[in-house]
């Protein structure tokens, strides 16, 4: 499986098979939690409490599997650097508002779901999921400038 994730990409770019699929998949969980946005407002709740834990899911494991680690060694560790500060600073940007939106949309994700204690539990659930929908959309579009940033500005992007 690694080496296919380290293959030549598929969109034109200096990026690797795994950054490609990535992109491709974030832009459409960000098109799933957008549809449940939709559902919400047409008042379908049930079918929206389905996209928007099937979107929040994928997307923890995607940041898990495979966000963590391209920062940690491309902006912790800074292997193959130094870069262009613009490399750093909207990947720091995009971690912090992607830590907040996933840390914030996991947890309305999951009262949701009904699976947080009483004492957690808030009641103007419309606020909540509206700011964690928004802050995940911010996320995503930060996210697609940092794809943009990493292998087609920067002349020595990152590489496994």
């Amino acid at each position: 499986m690694t080496g296919i994730l380290h293959q030549p990409g598929f969109l034109g770019t200096n990026a690797n098979f795994a950054a490609d699929m990535t992109l491709v998949l974030m832009l459409l969980i960000a098109a799933l939690f957008t549809v449940g946005f939709i559902l919400a407002r047409q008042r379908r709740y049930v079918a929206h409490r389905w996209i928007q834990t099937t979107g929040a899911t994928l997307n923890a494991i995607l940041v898990l599997w495979m966000m963590i680690l391209p920062f940690r060694d491309f902006i912790l560790r800074d292997i193959g650097g130094p870069r262009p500060g613009i490399f750093y600073t909207i990947t720091g940007i995009h971690a912090a508002i992607g830590a907040i939106a996933f840390v914030f949309g996991v947890f309305v994700t999951l009262r949701g779901n009904q699976l947080v204690p009483r004492v957690l539990r808030f009641n103007n659930y419309k606020l909540f999921m509206r700011i964690a929908y928004s802050l995940y959309i911010l996320a995503t579009l930060l996210g697609v400038l940092v794809y943009f940033t990493w292998f087609v500005i920067v002349p020595n992007p990152p590489i496994y």
